[in-house]
C-alpha cells in the first residue's frame, strides 16, 4: 500500500486524467502486442505481466483522483469536428479504482493459470482490450465515447466467452450474451438521445445542465434501468450471465462478474444520479423492487446449481440486487429531501460494489483452481479438497464467509450499512415507500440467509468430506501466481471488513456531489468503530469482533489441547449401522438443496424430482432426475423469440415489392421522422 500511496500522490500532483488516458492507450498497445506474439510461449507472462503493471497504474490513478479536483478535456478523436469529451471526477475515479484493482488480481492470476488454459492465445489479445474498454467507459465525457467504450467492452468479453468455440454451449452462451448486450446498448442510446434532446448536445456537461419536463427523466430512468440492468444482471435481464460466466476462462469470469458488472452499475449511477436531474420521490420504487427481486431469485437459483461456476454466476445476480437496493434507497431518500439517509444508502451500495469485486473475483479464482486441479467443477464429483489444496481451501473459506455476510469480513460491513439505511425508511413520507422498503428488507434478510446456506453447501460439499471421484482424490495445489492473487484478495476482504471506517470515508467524495450530503467522518470515531447514523441507534466495530473471534478460538484450542487427550483418533463416520467407505454415502449437493428446492423452487422455477426405482429383483441403482427452468425464459424470451421468427418470415414479402412500393415506404418513413423531429422537445 505504501508504493501505491506514493504513486497516487505523484499522480495527484499532475493530471490524473492524462494518466488515465495513457493507461487506456497502454492496454490497447498490449492487445496489439499479444496479437504480434501469437502462440509464442513468452506471450502469456509478457501480456499478463504488462496488463498487471498497467492496471496498477490505473489503480493509483483512481486513488489519486478521488481526492483531486475533477478534470475534463476534448480530444481530437471521435465524431468529426466535435471530438471526444473525456473527464475524470470522483465517481469515475472510484470505479476506475475498482476496475483496475480487479485487473491487477486477474492479470497476476492469469500468469500462472494461463499455462493450464487450452489455447491461451485465443484469450490474450482480448484481455487487455477488455480492461482498456472498461476504463474508456469510465472516463467518457459524452454519449458517443461512452457507447463506443461500452460496445468495445461487450465485444472483447464476447470474444473471450466464445474463445473455446468447439463447445456448443459456449457458442450458445456467446450468442445470447451478444444479443442482450446489443439490446442494452440500444436502451442506453435512447436514454442519451432523450437527455440530449433536439439540440444534439451529447456531452455529459450539456446533458446535466439541460432542463427537462416530468416525462423525459421518467423514461430515462426506465431506459437506464433496462440498459444498464441487462449488463449488470438484473432479473429478468439476467439470462446471459449464468451462461457466459461459466463458459469463459476463470480469470475472465472473475473480471466479468466482479468488475464488468460494476461498470454497468456506474452507467446507471451516471445517467440517473448525474445526468437526469433531481429525482422525483417515486424514482426509488422500481429500482428497489428490481433489486429486492433480483437478490432473492438470484440466490435461490444459485442454491439449485451443481456446477461451481454457475453457483457463483447466480450469486453475482444476488449481489447486484443488493447493490441496486442501496441505489434505490438513495434515490428514494434524496427525492424526499432526506439527503443524510441518502448518503448512507449510496455509501452502502458503493461499498458493496467494491466488496463484491473483491470476494467474487476471489471465489472465481478458487473455482478456476479447482477446475485446474481436478478437471471438473461439478460439486457432485468433488470433496476432500481441504486435504489436497490447503491454500485454496483457506482462501475459498474466506471468500465464502465474506459473500455470506459473516462478520468480521467485508460482505457483512456493506450489507449491515444497507440494513441501517432500510431502518431509516419510517422517515419517508409516501406510503408506497413506507410499505415497499420493509418488504425489500425482508427479501434481503431472506437472501442473506439463503446465501449462507448456499455457500455452506458449496464449501462443505466441495472441500470437506471424502473425495467423490478419482479426479478429486488426485487433486493438487495450484501454482504460486494463482495462490498469490487469491491470498491478496482474501487479505483485502479481511481488511475491508475489520477496518470499514477508512473505506467509508474514502467514498464520501463520491457520494457528496451526487446526493448533496455525506456521512459523518468515521475516522473521528473512537476504537475504529463505525456509527452510520447515531451512537444511540447503532454502531459496529469490525476490529473488536475480529479480536474476539481470534481470542475465543485460540482459548478454545488451548483448552482442548491442554485438558483433552493429545492422541489423534480416526474412526469411520456413523452411517446408521451400515459400514461402508463408499463416498456415495455422503451428503450430495442435490440432497443438501432438496428442502429449499421443495419449499421455494417448486412454484418459482418449476423444479421437479423424477425418481425411477428398479422393480423387485433388479439390482440396478435407483435414479433421480432433477429439472427446473427459469421463468424469464418461459414467460419472456421464448415468446419473444417465437414472435421474432414469425415476423421475420412475414417480412420476407418485402423482398418482392415493386419500385413504387419501395419508394412509398421510404417516403412514409421520412414523413414519420419529420413528425418526430417537429414534436421533439
Amino acid at each position: 500500500m505504501g508504493d501505491s500511496a506514493t504513486t497516487a500522490m505523484a499522480i495527484g500532483d499532475g493530471n490524473a486524467l492524462t494518466v488515465a488516458l495513457i493507461v487506456i492507450l497502454a492496454f490497447a498497445a498490449t492487445s496489439v502486442l499479444a496479437l504480434a506474439l501469437g502462440r509464442r510461449p513468452a506471450g502469456r507472462p509478457l501480456v499478463y505481466g504488462a496488463s498487471a503493471a498497467i492496471a496498477a497504474a490505473g489503480f493509483a490513478c483512481g486513488l489519486a483522483a478521488l481526492f483531486d479536483a475533477p478534470a475534463a478535456r476534448v480530444l481530437p478523436l471521435g465524431l468529426p469536428l466535435i471530438g471526444a469529451h473525456v473527464r475524470l471526477d470522483t465517481l469515475s475515479a472510484f470505479f476506475i479504482l475498482v476496475v483496475n484493482l480487479g485487473g491487477v488480481a486477474a492479470s497476476l492470476y492469469a500468469i500462472g493459470y494461463g499455462r493450464h488454459e487450452h489455447s491461451p492465445e485465443r484469450v490474450q489479445p482480448f484481455f487487455p482490450a477488455f480492461l482498456g474498454a472498461m476504463n474508456l467507459v469510465l472516463v467518457a465525457g459524452d454519449a458517443y465515447t461512452f457507447l463506443f467504450g461500452w460496445e468495445l467492452m461487450s465485444l472483447a468479453s464476447w470474444a473471450m466467452v466464445v474463445a473455446h468455440d468447439k463447445a456448443a454451449d459456449n457458442l450458445r452462451a456467446g450468442f445470447i450474451y451478444i444479443v442482450m448486450a446489443t439490446f442494452g446498448t440500444l436502451m442506453l442510446m435512447l436514454a442519451f438521445a432523450l437527455l440530449a434532446g433536439s439540440s444534439g448536445a451529447y456531452a455529459f456537461a450539456d446533458m446535466a445542465g439541460r432542463p427537462h419536463g416530468a416525462l423525459v427523466p421518467a423514461v430515462v430512468l426506465a431506459l437506464a434501468l433496462v440498459g444498464a440492468g441487462s449488463k449488470a444482471g438484473l432479473v429478468p435481464l439476467h439470462v446471459w450471465l449464468p451462461l457466459a460466466h461459466p463458459a469463459a476462462p476463470s480469470h475472465v469470469s472473475a473480471l466479468m462478474s466482479g468488475v464488468m458488472t460494476k461498470v454497468a452499475v456506474y452507467g446507471f449511477i451516471r445517467i440517473v444520479f448525474d445526468l437526469a436531474g433531481p429525482p422525483a420521490w417515486w424514482w426509488g420504487i422500481p429500482v428497489l423492487a428490481a433489486g429486492g427481486i433480483t437478490a432473492t431469485l438470484g440466490v435461490l437459483q444459485a442454491m439449485l446449481q451443481a456446477d461451481i461456476k454457475r453457483v457463483l454466476a447466480f450469486s453475482t445476480i444476488e449481489n447486484i440486487g443488493i447493490i441496486f437496493v442501496g441505489l434505490g434507497l438513495a434515490l428514494a431518500f434524496k427525492g424526499n429531501g432526506l439527503e443524510a439517509a441518502g448518503a448512507l444508502a449510496l455509501t452502502a451500495g458503493l461499498f458493496h460494489a467494491l466488496n463484491h469485486a473483491l470476494f467474487k473475483s476471489l471465489l472465481f479464482f478458487g473455482a478456476g483452481a479447482v477446475l485446474d486441479a481436478t478437471g471438473t467443477g461439478d460439486l457432485e464429483k468433488l470433496g476432500g479438497l481441504i486435504h489436497r489444496m490447503p491454500t485454496t481451501s483457506v482462501v475459498m473459506l474466506v471468500g465464502a464467509a465474506a459473500i455470506s455476510a459473516l462478520p468480521p469480513l467485508n460482505g457483512f460491513a456493506s450489507e449491515w450499512l444497507t440494513f441501517q439505511a432500510i431502518l431509516l425508511s419510517p422517515e419517508l413520507a409516501p406510503w408506497g415507500l413506507k410499505l415497499l422498503v420493509p418488504a425489500v428488507g425482508a427479501l434481503l434478510a431472506l437472501a442473506a440467509a439463503l446465501a449462507a446456506a448456499c455457500f455452506v453447501r458449496l464449501y462443505g460439499i466441495g472441500f470437506l468430506g471424502r473425495a467423490r471421484s478419482d479426479a478429486a482424490a488426485g487433486a493438487h495445489e495450484v501454482d504460486r501466481w494463482s495462490r498469490g492473487a487469491m491470498i491478496g484478495l482474501a487479505t483485502l476482504c479481511v481488511l475491508a471488513g475489520i477496518l470499514p471506517g477508512p473505506v467509508i470515508d474514502t467514498l464520501q467524495p463520491v457520494v457528496a456531489p451526487l446526493i448533496g450530503a455525506r456521512m459523518p467522518m468515521q475516522s473521528d470515531v473512537a476504537w475504529l468503530s463505525i456509527i452510520p447514523v447515531g451512537e444511540s441507534r447503532s454502531s459496529y466495530n469490525g476490529l473488536l469482533v475480529f479480536i474476539f473471534i481470534v481470542i475465543s478460538a485460540g482459548l478454545a484450542a488451548l483448552l482442548i489441547h491442554r485438558f483433552a487427550s493429545r492422541a489423534l483418533r480416526r474412526a469411520p463416520a456413523w452411517d446408521c449401522g451400515f459400514p461402508s467407505s463408499d463416498p456415495a454415502t455422503q451428503y450430495t449437493a442435490s440432497s443438501f438443496a432438496q428442502p429449499i428446492r421443495r419449499v421455494f423452487a417448486t412454484g418459482l422455477f418449476r423444479a421437479r424430482e423424477q425418481v425411477t426405482l428398479p422393480p423387485p429383483g433388479d439390482l440396478s441403482p435407483a435414479r433421480i432426475r432433477l429439472t427446473e427452468d427459469d421463468p424469464a425464459w418461459r414467460l419472456i424470451y421464448t415468446p419473444i423469440g417465437q414472435a421474432v421468427g414469425t415476423l421475420s418470415e412475414r417480412a420476407n414479402a418485402l423482398h418482392h415489392l415493386t419500385i413504387r412500393q419501395y419508394l412509398g415506404i421510404v417516403f412514409a418513413a421520412l414523413i414519420l421522422l419529420l413528425l418526430v423531429l417537429a414534436i421533439w422537445p
